[in-house]
């Protein structure tokens, strides 16, 4: 056994490398932050899919050649809020939290930009330890980046299907259509593929993804989300 002394002398060297990779780590993440202010990053799970050697179709485009019908129906139907909330939509978060049972919530309170931060640098299933991760770099991303530019990564790292990551590939895959041309219908079932990428398809629509493109093109026709952060 240590004596006493090479206990503490053990931890104190321990804590002194944990707290060396932490500042690391914190250093690396302002980089990737800072640089993927002006360059089109990919996610962690482009990047798993990638180390797997399966198939990534993508086709990075500006937010300027997206059309303003997919946009509005992309906040309508994910984060309605976008444009008021600083990256955490506090109130959606404390409701989810009190309406949550004995094995915890049953749906998710991420606004766009914290979906941005867990695809961009932490993993997709679902954790409290990830939820607690997500806040604060949703935080510094709205804090760093400019809307326009949060959800432009959005447009560009979004899973549309098994593979198709962004809209613009997915509008081609789905539509035969750049994302510059999608009409309102389109974009409704574009956004409604996104909480079930994998079981669900804009060509062949199931029941759930119909009944979700009526939600958000009734909600557009009522009440169309501000728009104006993005100008």
């Amino acid at each position: 056994m240590f004596r006493k002394t090479g206990d503490y002398g053990l931890l104190g060297t321990i804590a002194r490398w944990l707290m060396r990779f932490c500042l690391l780590l914190a250093f690396i993440l302002a980089g990737l932050i800072v640089a993927y202010r002006f360059v089109t990053p990919i996610s962690t799970i482009m990047l798993t899919r990638m180390a797997l050697h399966k198939k990534i179709d993508r086709i990075p485009e500006p937010i300027e050649a997206m059309s303003p019908r997919l946009i509005a129906a992309l906040i309508t139907s994910e984060d309605a809020r976008f444009c008021i909330h600083h990256g955490v939509d506090w109130g959606a978060l404390r409701e989810v939290i009190d309406q949550a049972g004995e094995d915890g919530p049953s749906r998710g309170a991420s606004t766009i930009t914290m979906q941005v931060a867990r695809n961009l640098f932490l993993w997709p299933s679902r954790s409290y330890i990830r939820k607690g991760l997500e806040i604060p770099l949703a935080l510094l991303l709205d804090f760093v980046w400019p809307k326009r530019r949060i959800l432009e990564i959005y447009l560009n790292i979004a899973e549309w299907g098994n593979g198709i990551f962004g809209a613009e590939a997915a509008s081609e895959t789905y539509f035969h259509k750049h994302a510059r041309n999608l009409d309102t219908r389109q974009s409704a079932l574009l956004v409604g593929v996104l909480p079930d990428p994998h079981d669900r398809d804009p060509r062949h629509p199931n029941r759930p993804l119909l009944f979700h493109a009526r939600v958000v093109m009734s909600r557009l026709q009522h009440a169309a989300p501000p728009l104006s952060c993005l100008r």
